[in-house]
């Protein structure tokens, strides 16, 4: 079910600067959750920047072609055998064959040694579940792969996809010169709040410009979320991941400073499963902070493996995914977040937001609680990011409250080790008091 449209995608520059720069010397790797338009970028960029293409889909291609990587002594035959079946002609140095979710015959990823060794052809690769560890074990990773990560569409594309060029270019100008938005704060929340509930998946999106209509968005949505639980499927066929995803949003309302892997699934301990949850990472479908146990420059050496908190990789679908086993019309997270009316129980929506928009600009999550005076309750910091030699520490409120005791209490813990900026990301314009710089949430965008 591809979208009817065709969306800008930044990744699109991306494979532009690896074709210039390579020059056939390497091979791209594109690896992500399904659904996110790996297959309809890669075959844009073969229909506008090659002369001709060939596309080996390993999920519905014949067992012939499949077979053809099982011996690769002979390139000729390969080559021949597949401009025979493919009716296309391969022309040397401006032709480029794309192996479209390849972590099915495993063995063509293998081969791509001795594909860019020949040096003829340009060749990319696209697939999900790519790095979980059953679709590598028995094969040799080729060195001349350069691999990058696709994820949902982030803010901008999406308000492309709106056709809207100008928001996110006024924002960044906000970002780089901060001052309060006055009257169009509240658009530019309307208009953030929308992207939360459609999310970034381009079926969901398509959905959306097609039927102006939630109720079809959220059959898209629902689709995708299906595929997702297949994929659980292959990573544990026992089914636990499939379970430890759908309690994603009780876990993030429930307020636990982690992921309670013992209340999901009874009698189990969270270091029973730091390989699956490690899996399910690699899948692309979900977003995961780790507990940082003494915040500093490394934040990874550091890093409870046993301690987390698990995000959706897209908010969108985590609006479905919350309401799922009950009908669209009971799903009152649409009609909350639009009108602005969010109940406080469903404040975890922006903390998933600001964790989908920090993995996709590139930083590792992590978060850091630690018990209050009392012992009663813990502090807790969001996120913490890793600015040069320094913390910055980010704390995500669902509301227009500017309280912000942990991240008083952070900052005074480990003053020499913060950066001078602190931000606190909420619903309301953009302020500064002191230190404390509060970012209306679509300014996270720029972390």
């Amino acid at each position: 079910m591809e979208p009817k449209r065709l969306f800008k995608r930044k990744i699109y520059d991306r494979l532009l600067k690896w074709k210039q720069e390579s020059n056939g010397s390497s091979a791209l790797l594109i690896e992500g959750a399904r659904r996110i338009g790996k297959s309809t970028i890669v075959k844009t960029f073969a229909q506008r920047e090659y002369e001709s293409f060939i596309l080996i889909d390993f999920t519905k291609c014949s067992q012939e072609v499949k077979d053809l990587f099982n011996d690769v002594s002979d390139l000729n035959y390969i080559f021949l055998r597949l401009q025979l079946v493919y009716g296309v002609q391969l022309v040397e140095r401006k032709s480029l064959i794309i192996f479209d979710e390849v972590q099915f015959q495993p063995l063509a990823r293998q081969a791509i040694k001795s594909f860019v060794e020949d040096h003829r052809y340009d060749y990319i690769e696209t697939g999900s579940l790519i790095s979980i560890r059953k679709n590598t074990e028995h094969i040799l990773i080729p060195s001349e792969e350069e691999r990058i990560s696709m994820y949902p569409m982030d803010y901008e594309e999406f308000r492309w996809a709106m056709g809207d060029t100008a928001t996110i270019p006024l924002l960044r100008s906000i970002w780089e010169h901060p001052q309060p938005l006055k009257e169009a704060h509240r658009k530019l929340m309307r208009d953030f709040r929308l992207y939360m509930l459609v999310g970034g998946m381009p079926q969901a999106v398509d959905a959306y410009l097609e039927t102006n209509n939630f109720e079809m968005v959220d059959r898209a949505k629902r689709l995708i979320l299906d595929l997702y639980d297949e994929d659980f499927g292959k990573i544990d066929p026992s089914g636990k991941a499939a379970r430890i995803f759908a309690a994603i949003p009780a876990q993030l309302n429930s307020n636990a400073s982690r992921y309670q892997i013992s209340s999901v699934i009874p009698k189990s301990r969270a270091e029973d499963f730091i390989e699956l949850i490690s899996e399910m990472e690699k899948s692309k479908t979900v977003n995961i902070s780790h507990h940082c146990d003494d915040p500093n420059i490394g934040l990874g050496s550091t890093e409870d493996l046993e301690q987390y908190k698990m995000f959706v990789g897209d908010t969108g679908l985590f609006v479905t995914l919350a309401f799922r086993d009950k009908a669209f019309t009971e799903n009152v997270i649409y009609e909350r977040l639009l009108s602005d009316k969010l109940a406080t129980n469903l404040g975890y929506l922006y903390e998933n937001i600001v964790a989908q928009m920090l993995t996709a600009s590139g930083n590792k999550l992590f978060y850091h609680s630690w018990p209050t005076e009392s012992g009663k309750h813990n502090y807790e910091v969001d996120f913490l990011l890793s600015r040069g030699t320094k913390i910055l520490p980010i704390e995500v409120k669902s509301s227009s409250y500017k309280t912000h005791a942990s991240l008083d209490a952070f900052c005074k813990k480990f003053s020499s080790r913060i950066t001078n900026e602190r931000y606190l990301i909420y619903t309301k314009d953009y302020a500064r008091e002191e230190t404390v710089k509060y970012l209306p949430a679509y300014l996270a965008y720029f972390l």
